[in-house]
């Protein structure tokens, strides 16, 4: 493979290009996998792995093999994020479905702010003025538009005034260190979080986001439906919102 990234970083050789995409591809299918859980029936695995494949290619122009990162832990955070940015433009998601996400997402924001704690269901329900079950079908409503993971933590650059520490190393051998810190206050934060989250909530957040299991294959673990797992899913995210008030580096709107 040190060949092919020879030939494509010295040389602009395309057939090296063309190889290397082809070589990676499996890296497109994979975050795409992941991703389509939730995704309305509109939306295709095609249209997924098309946004991913420009994401590979942005990721191999940017990469440098002499930094010593490898390449499939650099790439999938991008093929992500274009997979992400594709499907955003596509703009799927009724403005009725957008109000209700961004009610639900901001009691949980003024509770967590007047009680230092993550609310319960009933306590968010009461603040909507609405039944725990009616919370619950809004609940399943908005989580397939919740277009909002920790992957989304913005890697792109210049993103509410983030930078990928990746992207914005001034030496080339050495990450910044006010991009460490900042990098390593971020993780802390959510961190600290996803502790405050109950334990199904945990399961869930680590199974989909630290061992790359797709929601599907969470529901067949803890043997519970996918619309709920995808509900549990949301709820956590939300929360974590909550508790992260204000980081804007860290998350965007829905």
């Amino acid at each position: 493979m040190a060949h092919l990234w020879r030939r494509y970083k010295t040389e602009k050789d395309g057939q090296a290009r063309d190889e290397l995409i082809v070589a990676y591809s499996s890296l497109v299918k994979y975050a795409a996998g992941q991703m389509a859980m939730g995704m309305p029936a509109e939306v295709q695995p095609s249209d997924l792995e098309t946004y991913g494949i420009f994401g590979l290619i942005d990721a191999m122009d940017r990469y440098d093999p002499d930094r010593g990162i490898r390449f499939e832990t650099y790439a999938v955070t991008r093929i992500k994020g274009a997979i992400l940015d594709g499907v955003r433009k596509m703009d799927w998601v009724p403005a009725s479905v957008r109000r209700k996400a961004r009610m639900i997402d901001e009691a949980y924001r003024d509770l967590y702010a007047e009680n230092g704690r993550q609310p319960s269901d009933d306590e968010v329900a009461t603040k909507l003025g609405v039944s725990v079950e009616r919370f619950h079908e809004d609940l399943n409503q908005t989580s397939r538009s919740a277009l909002i993971y920790l992957d989304d933590m913005r890697h792109m650059e210049d993103h509410e005034g983030f930078n990928d520490p990746l992207s914005m190393i001034p030496d080339d051998r050495a990450v910044d260190p006010s991009d460490a810190a900042t990098w390593e206050e971020q993780r802390e934060r959510i961190a600290q979080a996803i502790r405050q989250l109950n334990e199904n909530e945990r399961l869930v957040i680590t199974l989909y986001y630290y061992q790359g299991l797709t929601l599907s294959e969470i529901a067949r673990v803890l043997e519970l439906s996918p619309s709920r797992i995808s509900q549990i899913h949301s709820k956590a995210v939300m929360r974590m919102r909550g508790r992260l008030a204000g980081e804007k580096a860290l998350f965007v709107d829905p």
